[in-house]
């Protein structure tokens, strides 16, 4: 048996709540970094866009996934790209988007990021596995 360390990449499609896709997606990604392996990319897409969202507020009771997917991007120095296109249709934008838009400040900070098809292309060609969520 092999036990070389895996490349993982997640295409995360599920909204951070109404959805359970977002929160296995995390788990996920915690059991696959317990286990030695490695997360090359994490690209929210479609709903999904909605975990990057800074403003997201949920009950004291429940789980915040916006901190969960920072703080685990922190401790394994992860980027967490949101699709721009997906998330400009639905209101998220950094400050850049922000001020040239006249909004103000954004919604989408680091360690989110807005990022094009592109880097989920070159995930998928570069990951040993991709697991869509």
């Amino acid at each position: 048996m092999n036990n070389t360390p895996l490349r993982f990449a997640l295409l995360v499609t599920g909204p951070c709540y109404g959805s359970q896709a977002a929160t296995d997606a995390w788990r996920f990604a915690c059991a696959v970094l317990a286990q030695g392996h490695a997360i090359d990319s994490v690209f929210f897409y479609q709903e999904g866009v909605h975990n990057g969202n800074r403003l997201v507020q949920p009950a004291n009771d429940e789980f915040d996934l916006y901190r969960a997917w920072v703080e685990l991007a922190e401790r394994h120095d992860l980027t967490l790209d949101l699709c721009v296109a997906a998330a400009l249709r639905r209101g998220l934008c950094d400050d850049t988007g922000a001020a040239e838009a006249g909004l103000g400040v954004g919604n989408v900070v680091p360690p989110f990021r807005m990022s094009g098809l592109g880097a989920l292309a070159q995930a998928a060609l570069t990951a040993d596995r991709m697991v869509q969520f």
